[in-house]
């Protein structure tokens, strides 16, 4: 058996930056399992690739909820990343911190440690931020590479990247709206003050993804310590005592064992962590005596507090041209490959959501309720008003969409059975109260608002699929029900907090009620973030690798 320091299960998000930052230590022999492949498709570090990976069998594990009674009954499509890199190798690129009251909600929550200012100080360590002019700073010191090419001695891995300069005009129009509705423009909505109309900062280098596999897991493959093992499907962990000791898992066709000698850590994701650890013998003993395990340690918090953000879009047909008008045509797609693959610019090396914000929906409110994302592309989608095949389509056109920051309802994620290729039962839960109702008709509210501007009636033709600005509240929600959508946030299923009574993993990210395991993924959030979750996820890791360097 195949005996190594540290099992990492997982090379996503999270799991690469463990890998990168905990084998710089010389010391310590790793193993990093991988149930998805290689990121060696160019859809994964082409930006604009997000539209290929969306529903690719090689690179999405394409899981489906349950049916939801409070979105019309219908099931949900969740992509989630089946290849190096997980999620944060096809996802849309959005960096977003999240707001200060987010980790001080954290730290409330029982996660002691966890607020404001300390994640402010990871994510400062972390970053470099990369100028319009490509100069690379360090936030936390605010030094300069002195090299556009990159020279990054002192700065940190992960990129963040100011594309202001190369969006599509037709951006102007959602500006001067915002303008008209008094909310301010800013630069940064990673920095102070926040809130307002902005250009989306995104994780890319020289016109490519950096996803955590590039910045962290690519450069620490070269030392010796560290071993990758892709396509190997776990099953579960294995414990001697209350110690977790191995993970088993299905490669090349056989089921292998490796030993750890000092921990396992899980970095599978919010649905493939806690199922890992149901089939392990952790979590709801009903459910395990269910499907024939063996309880090990009685904690139904495990799979539990799902939480996720779901969004709309509202489209319209354009009077002046959008992306649709290159992206729709093979002409138009030949044009703008060429541009990319002599400069390395344009559209494809940019996210498809290239503006939005935070926003409060009534400014009597003490924080954003409200991200807004305005996109100068439409698709194609089949059903209407649901995302099935993604096409552009064949006129100028436009997206103006909205989730809630911070939803109130919880759902959960189960095993189906004991069998480790088996999906799970994914049950959102969507729109359980009242308040999450409400937020979404504060939030097509404001999309109407927008909509209603004298800047954007100059850009708009007319509305398609669904018409807000004729819309009752009820017609609002009603709409909503039907066609809105996961925005690709789960979080919370392996929560961390203060004791065993709420959540599954401590602040230090250990299991409760064993010992040598560890959880840190987005799973563990005591609450979801109040945007997009790749970088809190990515911040998160590379705390816990740090806390576990010094504290070895």
């Amino acid at each position: 058996m195949d005996v190594f320091d540290t099992i990492i299960i997982g090379a996503g998000s999270a799991g690469c930056v463990l890998a990168g930052q905990l084998s710089a230590d010389k010391s310590r022999r790793i193993l990093l399992l991988e149930a998805g492949g290689k990121d060696t498709s160019p859809w994964v570090h082409i930006p604009i690739g997000y539209g290929k990976t969306f529903f690719h069998p090689d690179l999405n594990w394409q899981y489906e909820t349950e049916a939801e009674p409070a979105l019309d009954g219908r099931k949900g499509y969740w992509p989630r990343g089946k290849v190096v890199g997980g999620s944060g190798a096809i996802n849309a690129m959005i960096y977003a911190r999240g707001l200060p009251h987010d980790f001080d909600d954290w730290q409330d929550a029982g996660a002691a440690g966890w607020n404001a200012d300390t994640v402010t100080a990871a994510y400062d360590a972390m970053e470099t931020h990369i100028a319009v002019d490509g100069t690379e700073t360090s936030p936390e010191t605010g030094s300069k590479s002195g090299s556009k090419s990159g020279s990054k001695t002192g700065m940190g891995s992960m990129t963040v990247q100011d594309v202001s300069d190369q969006t599509h005009p037709i951006n102007r129009y959602f500006f001067d709206a915002a303008k008209e509705l008094n909310y301010p423009s800013q630069n940064d909505y990673n920095q102070p003050p926040y809130e307002g109309a902005i250009t989306y900062r995104i994780n890319t280098r020289n016109g490519r993804r950096n996803a955590s596999s590039r910045a962290f897991l690519k450069p620490a493959l070269r030392r010796s310590n560290l071993t990758l093992r892709v396509n190997a499907q776990v099953d579960r962990i294995h414990f001697e005592e209350n110690r977790a000791v191995a993970v088993s898992y299905i490669w090349r066709g056989k089921r292998h064992m490796v030993r750890a000698k000092t921990d396992i850590i899980l970095s599978a994701g919010s649905i493939a962590s806690p199922t890992i650890l149901q089939r392990s013998g952790i979590g709801d003993g009903h459910l395990l005596n269910q499907h024939g395990i063996t309880p090990l340690v009685d904690n139904p918090n495990v799979g539990a507090h799902m939480q996720d953000h779901l969004g709309i879009n509202y489209y319209f047909k354009a009077n002046q041209p959008t992306l649709n008008n290159v992206l729709h045509s093979w002409p138009g797609r030949i044009k703008l490959a060429l541009q990319y693959a002599l400069t390395r610019r344009g559209p494809m090396a940019l996210s498809v959501n290239q503006c939005g914000g935070y926003f409060r929906s009534n400014p009597d409110m003490m924080r954003p309720d409200q991200q807004i994302y305005f996109n100068p592309v439409t698709y194609t989608t089949t059903p209407a008003g649901t995302r099935t095949i993604i096409n552009t389509d064949p006129f100028p056109g436009f997206i103006i969409g909205f989730s809630p920051t911070r939803p109130t309802s919880r759902g959960q994620i189960q095993i189906a059975d004991a069998d480790p290729i088996s999906k799970p039962r994914i049950m959102p839960n969507s729109l359980a109260t009242n308040q999450d109702c409400q937020m979404v008709v504060d939030g097509a509210k404001l999309c109407r608002a927008f909509a209603n501007t004298d800047s954007m009636k100059r850009l708009i033709d007319a509305p398609f699929y669904a018409d807000v600005s004729q819309m009752s509240d009820d017609m609002m929600l009603d709409d909503f029900r039907k066609r809105s959508g996961t925005v690709f946030h789960p979080v919370g299923t392996c929560r961390m907090g203060a004791n065993a009574k709420t959540a599954v993993v401590d602040h230090t990210m250990r299991v409760f009620g064993v010992d040598g395991l560890r959880v840190v993924d987005a799973s563990v959030f005591p609450n979801i973030t109040s945007a997009n979750t790749n970088a809190p996820t990515m911040m998160l890791a590379w705390r816990v690798a740090q806390q576990m360097m010094e504290n070895r």
